[in-house]
């Protein structure tokens, strides 16, 4: 079977198109052999930022799917790299956040510390309280830079959709009065880290997700063909109401794959 000589490369979203927290979406050790039978190289790129590479290397394998560090682009791994670029001797910073963007942060050189940080960080982070908020709220009101690992409202799990990075950062919007600088989705940078790490134009890389207003709004800024797939946050009657519309629509990972041929 000869696949569409355009396409060399598939960047896909996970949370969504790949998996619903800890449940597989699809068989996903046949998806992949049909994605290595075509030969089309493979990145991962996220806006989740509870995880490490090297966590979501490991969830990957749980579910049958063998990655390497270097295919995984998260968002916590992008701030990262911005902060390296304002700041390439590193510092403190204030996080909200699970300990995957902790320890991403980390080995960048960037400590979560409450004490004089460069910047104030917002993400998923599901044991968030009161007092966390105020304190980061604190700092913005003082002009401390603001940014925003990702904007998702809200992320699918098995038992329905839970509050997600964006839900923090409207409360934290809400109290400053300012909104944060965000560095995944929409934005077009961890699609542009994920093509020269492939080695592809953005041409002849499909960038697949879930959601309408950052993965595909993300692809196309990128100059990527695109694949909405439905199985998580965009259906295809929202779909139709963006002003930008994706390249494929397919049900699921699988379906699209069959579109791709």
């Amino acid at each position: 079977m000869i696949s569409n000589p355009k396409i060399q490369a598939l960047i896909l979203d996970m949370d969504g198109v790949l998996w619903r927290d800890t449940e597989p979406i699809g068989n996903l050790p046949v998806v992949f052999q049909a994605i290595y039978k075509r030969g089309w190289k493979i990145a991962y790129v996220t806006n989740n930022a509870t995880r490490s590479v090297g966590q979501y290397v490991k969830k990957l394998a749980s579910f049958g799917v063998e990655a390497s560090s270097r295919q995984i682009i998260n968002s916590g791994l992008a701030t990262a790299r911005y902060l390296q670029k304002k700041y390439p001797s590193g510092g403190n910073v204030y996080i909200i956040g699970e300990q995957g963007l902790l320890s991403t942060l980390e080995e960048s050189g960037f400590f979560h510390s409450n004490d004089k940080p460069l910047a104030v960080i917002g993400s998923l982070d599901r044991q968030v309280d009161y007092q966390k908020l105020k304190e980061a709220t604190h700092f913005i009101r003082q002009g401390i830079e603001f940014l925003g690992t990702n904007p998702d409202p809200a992320l699918p799990t098995p038992g329905g959709y839970i509050p997600g990075t964006g839900a923090i950062l409207a409360a934290l919007t809400a109290a400053s009065g300012i909104s944060p600088h965000i560095i995944g989705k929409p934005s077009p940078v961890m699609y542009q880290i994920a093509l020269s790490s492939l080695g592809v134009k953005p041409e002849n890389a499909v960038a697949v997700g879930d959601q309408m207003p950052t993965d595909i709004a993300a692809g196309i800024a990128a100059g990527c063909q695109t694949g909405l797939v439905l199985t998580g946050v965009s259906k295809r009657e929202t779909a139709m109401t963006f002003d930008f519309q994706p390249t494929y629509i397919a049900d699921d990972l699988a379906q699209l794959i069959s579109i791709l041929e």
